[in-house]
């Protein structure tokens, strides 16, 4: 039978095979979610399915109160996390969820991770965003719907934006990305596995390392997103 929906689980597809092709999943661990803004629906990978036999007819659609609208698997663990942070931010595009070595090893740190170097400051400004671990009573409730609140939470007691920071660490769980779509929510997953084994790497050579002074932050954030940029071609 065909599908409305054959392009938004294409690129769902798509996204969740790169997230393989990376390294950044292990068996059947990690998910990436592609939404359609205009109809109100996200696409997510099936829960437990190995990406070796995961076709693009196997993808889920949802709505953001997680409800099935075509599909015949059970979607992802993580989908009410998805579906929360979709509701709630409205310029997002595609959520990645991995449990990359680096990024988990800081998230299990509970740390945030400081911007020591340029390919930091490339992506973001901030240190990358340590949530601290869930509260008792929100991990006995709702735990996905609940670890979207977590997620806001943290945003908002550090005072970021979702829109400028597009990358957090769960404390003890993992990482979460997003971005404009899919595949951008791929893309920051590998960069803040990147960035994560840098500074680790960093604090075993220095433990005193200083964080990169803000003049060489402004300087490599503007040149690729500042509205002087002049990173790549135009």
């Amino acid at each position: 039978m065909s599908s409305s929906y054959k392009d938004l689980k294409q690129e769902c597809y798509e996204a969740n095979m790169q997230l393989d092709a990376l390294k950044l999943v292990i068996y059947t661990f990690g998910n990436v979610s592609a939404v359609d803004r205009a109809r109100g629906v996200f696409a997510i990978k099936p829960s437990g399915v190995p990406y070796d036999i995961l076709k693009p007819e196997d993808i889920v659609i949802l709505d953001f109160d997680n409800n099935i609208i075509e599909g015949t698997m059970r979607p992802s663990s993580d989908t009410k996390t998805h579906a929360y942070l979709y509701k709630h931010w409205e310029d997002i595009g595609g959520i990645a969820h991995t449990h990359a070595t680096y990024s988990v090893a800081w998230a299990q740190s509970q740390r945030d991770i400081p911007i020591f170097g340029t390919t930091h400051a490339d992506h973001l400004t901030a240190d990358i965003p340590c949530a601290p671990p869930m509260a008792d009573d929100l991990i006995q409730g709702n735990y996905e719907h609940n670890t979207g609140i977590q997620i806001l939470d943290c945003f908002k007691d550090k005072g970021l934006s979702y829109k400028e920071v597009e990358m957090v660490l769960l404390g003890n769980h993992g990482p979460f990305t997003w971005g404009k779509n899919a595949a951008k929510a791929v893309y920051n997953s590998k960069v803040l596995e990147a960035v994560a084994e840098m500074a680790y790497l960093t604090l075993q050579i220095n433990p005193a390392a200083p964080r990169l002074k803000d003049s060489l932050i402004k300087k490599h954030y503007d040149r690729k997103h500042g509205k002087d940029s002049y990173y790549g071609q135009s």
